[in-house]
């Protein structure tokens, strides 16, 4: 999710969490889109009260790529349309000045942005990352069960569960599993662009 989105629901979680119903209408589009996963849907479920279950949703969204929020304000479009219209709005009055292009301040080359990333380069990524390489691999695509054999594969080494995770994004996706990709990626989840140009930067050349 862009950063920007994230950090908008994040000002609105308590008035959200007063003013929807998460019933069926909501998570059950949300599950259709594939923006909740079954596990989530019996997450949500789970808690005590509709605040709870808001407050819970709120937490999946940021975790779960860059079309979670766009399909999240979809989905309140049949009930709560008067709320949909609000927070459009709101976002619209907080949009300023745009930042450089991720890829810009990550200070990578065009021809760099379409190749894939090298073992090596994956090594050296996944020592840089920490706890939130978990929602990076899933707004890669990987899913929970991924993530759980990464774990269960590499249980004395979190670098090694990350790197087991990054090589199996690049096997599944081949040659579509570009630097670019990954850059938008790591963006979601608020990744420094320090992290990746540490990472590829020296050696975008090799």
């Amino acid at each position: 999710m862009d950063p920007k989105h994230k950090k908008f629901l994040r000002s609105q979680r308590l008035q959200l969490a007063d003013e929807i119903l998460v019933d069926d209408t909501i998570v059950q589009y949300l599950y259709q889109e594939d923006i909740l996963t079954q596990s989530h849907l019996e997450e949500i479920q789970c808690e005590s009260s509709n605040r709870r279950k808001v407050l819970k949703l709120l937490d999946i969204l940021p975790t779960r790529g860059s079309r979670a929020f766009h399909h999240f304000i979809k989905s309140l479009e049949k009930e709560f349309p008067w709320i949909k219209d609000s927070l459009l709005q709101l976002c619209d009055e907080e949009d300023s000045e745009p930042p450089p292009p991720f890829t810009v301040q990550c200070g990578l080359p065009d021809q760099i942005l379409s190749t894939v990333p090298t073992t090596q380069h994956l090594n050296h990524l996944a020592a840089c990352l920490g706890p939130e390489w978990k929602s990076i691999l899933l707004d890669m695509g990987l899913s929970s069960a991924d993530l759980y054999r990464c774990c269960a594969d590499h249980p004395l080494s979190i670098q090694s569960q990350v790197l087991a995770g990054l090589v199996m994004w690049t096997q599944r996706n081949g040659r579509k599993a570009t630097v670019q990709l990954l850059l938008q990626s790591l963006q979601a989840v608020d990744v420094p662009p320090s992290v990746l140009k540490q990472v590829h930067g020296p050696n975008h050349n090799a």
